[in-house]
């Protein structure tokens, strides 16, 4: 497991105004302390920096462990899953209600890979 610097967590946690940057879940209130995801895993190359992190709410940080990629269900096609530094959540997804739409191939698969 990959150590990330108090300091660097504060930042990350500061920069997603406390909620998960994959779903949009508040940490505050919740039991679990929300993990630095790794955007591109460790396991292949990706560096423990504030580029390549993501405040992740447990739920989303388990469901995308090592994956950078996901084939999309309506075509069969493989894309990458969302990155919050690379890409605009609103260009991706929508909200209807309590429930997450994807606008996108992107935002579709990233749905379903986290099972939001």
């Amino acid at each position: 497991m990959t150590t990330i610097p108090a300091s660097l967590r504060r930042f990350v946690t500061q920069r997603a105004e406390n909620r998960c940057e994959y779903c949009g879940i508040s940490q505050l209130g919740q039991v679990a302390t929300f993990h630095g995801d790794h955007i591109i895993p460790v396991v292949v190359g990706g560096e423990t920096s504030a580029e390549n992190l993501a405040l992740a709410c447990v739920s989303c940080s388990l469901r995308k462990v090592a994956r950078q990629s996901i084939e999309d269900s309506q075509t069969g096609e493989m894309t990458l899953i969302f990155n919050p530094r690379q890409q605009i959540w609103k260009e991706h997804f929508s909200w209807n209600g309590v429930e997450i739409f994807g606008l996108t191939v992107t935002g579709r698969a990233t749905i379903e890979a986290l099972d939001l």
